[in-house]
């Protein structure tokens, strides 16, 4: 069976670091033999979570289709921006929105779009902890809605003097740390497909 990993950056920006980074990391996941798919958050203009809206409306289409990418994947790549020491709204807007119950399904067990899954983050930034301190609260949420997040993290300083526009980080041990991510995730997301 093939295995699936989704890559997103919270990110909306079109020229963003972060989207670029999960790529190098999705095309690392990719050459070790993962069907690759990326998605752009910024397509699916999703509105911001809303109780009253989810009252008289449901789930959004774009929050059922975000929802229903993460569902069909076994493995996750996630980048995400720092913002003031957190991960970007955009990202938790998306998570909030993605672990509502579907009243259009109400038997589905409690996020069941994100249990069991298996996620590796990473962030970059111009700064100089490349967005770590971001990371340790978005694995805090993640292991909060039941998905196993990879021990291996990156996170890239000084992205801006290091990021090619080609795509590639001029660092190619650095480039290399970024694909193997991928490609660890394949490995330990495989490995637990075969349990």
């Amino acid at each position: 069976m093939t295995t699936r990993i989704l890559g997103f950056a919270g990110s909306t920006r079109a020229e963003s670091f972060n989207k670029r980074l999960v790529k190098i990391a999705l095309h690392g996941a990719q050459r070790a033999g993962a069907e690759i798919t990326f998605l752009d958050l910024q397509s699916l203009n999703m509105p911001l979570y809303d109780g009253d809206l989810e009252a008289s409306s449901g789930l959004p289409d774009s929050a059922r289709e975000f929802r229903e990418a993460i569902r069909s994947a076994h493995g996750l790549l996630i980048a995400s921006p720092e913002y003031n020491g957190a991960p970007s709204a955009v990202l938790k807007n998306a998570i909030d929105w993605s672990t509502r119950p579907d009243p259009e399904a109400p038997n589905e067990p409690s996020l069941v779009a994100w249990k069991g899954k298996v996620a590796a983050i990473m962030s970059c930034s111009p700064g100089n902890l490349g967005g770590l301190r971001g990371l340790t609260h978005l694995r805090l949420i993640l292991s909060g809605i039941g998905t196993m997040v990879l021990p291996k993290q990156v996170a890239v300083p000084a992205v801006h003097d290091l990021l090619h526009k080609d795509g590639h980080l001029m660092d190619e041990k650095l480039h290399d740390t970024v694909e193997k991510l991928g490609s660890e995730l394949l490995r330990v997301t495989k490995a637990i497909q075969s349990e």
